[in-house]
């Protein structure tokens, strides 16, 4: 069951995931990533729930990304293994991607860096106006994970993925319907009842047909995959950017909220 920091509420045939870490901007711990892994991986076998939604605490921030440092306590033998194969991030980001019902972002604040990958991963968004999303890791000196990078592709196509990740930006407005960021774009006071509107209308449908429909889909976009020698490839790339002196600049820069002075080593 969830803890805490992962709030789980149901209502009829859906039900509601809430990212609740207030204090930390509702970053993604290793915990609470492993926690929402665990919960889908249960909901899944239910087949009275036909709709999820995804949103964080309050209403200025969905999630503010990837809490670095964090360090996973809730950590089973089984899980220990698994993680060893995937990051908590990964997992937690497939499991929304192959949760076998729908899956709606409520995006009730901004979406950042991890934050803004998992939104990708859901099959619907629903945002308030108001809200900002974007892909920091160029700002930061990071080359970002093939995996997620490969997300964007499939959600947003090639050239809007290498807009967002090449500039770093954070965008707004009706930029981020323009982008493929959010579906809909709604006042702050109707977005509950917009997504939960939305959400009793997938739920009212066929079963069968929503998980037949959704695994089909997700086999069409199983396909692009990198070899074992580009995946060695990538994680030279990204290794390098995470030993640079770059990395250490980007993070000093933010934290002294200045513009970076990267130097390319």
């Amino acid at each position: 069951m969830p803890n805490d920091t992962l709030l789980m509420e149901r209502k009829e045939n859906v039900c509601t995931l809430i990212f609740n870490r207030p204090e930390k901007r509702n970053a993604l711990s290793p915990d609470m990533l492993i926690e929402l892994y665990q919960v889908l991986e249960e909901l899944s076998g239910d087949d009275a729930i036909r709709c999820v939604v995804i949103r964080g605490t309050g209403e200025k921030v969905f999630s503010a990304g990837y809490d670095i440092g964090a360090l996973p306590t809730k950590v089973t033998p089984e899980l220990q293994e698994q993680l060893q194969r995937q990051n908590p991030l990964e997992l937690a980001t497939e499991a929304v991607l192959n949760y076998p019902y729908p899956v709606i972002a409520m995006l009730n604040g901004y979406a950042l860096g991890a934050g803004c990958e998992l939104a990708i991963c859901c099959d619907i968004r629903v945002g308030a106006k108001g809200i900002r999303m974007g892909m920091p890791p160029a700002k930061l000196g990071i080359v970002y994970n093939p995996k997620g990078i490969l997300r964007f592709i499939q959600v947003i196509g090639v050239s809007k993925t290498k807009e967002l990740f090449l500039t770093g930006r954070s965008y707004e407005g009706f930029r981020l319907k323009e982008m493929g960021l959010v579906d809909y774009l709604v006042p702050r006071g109707e977005l509950e009842s917009f997504t939960y509107e939305l959400a009793g209308e997938i739920a009212g449908n066929a079963p069968l047909a929503l998980k037949g429909t959704k695994r089909i889909i997700n086999m069409w976009m199983s396909t692009m995959r990198l070899s074992d020698e580009q995946q060695r490839e990538a994680q030279q790339l990204m290794t390098e950017a995470f030993n640079s002196e770059d990395l250490k600049e980007g993070q000093r820069a933010f934290l002294e909220k200045r513009k970076p002075r990267f130097q390319g080593r």
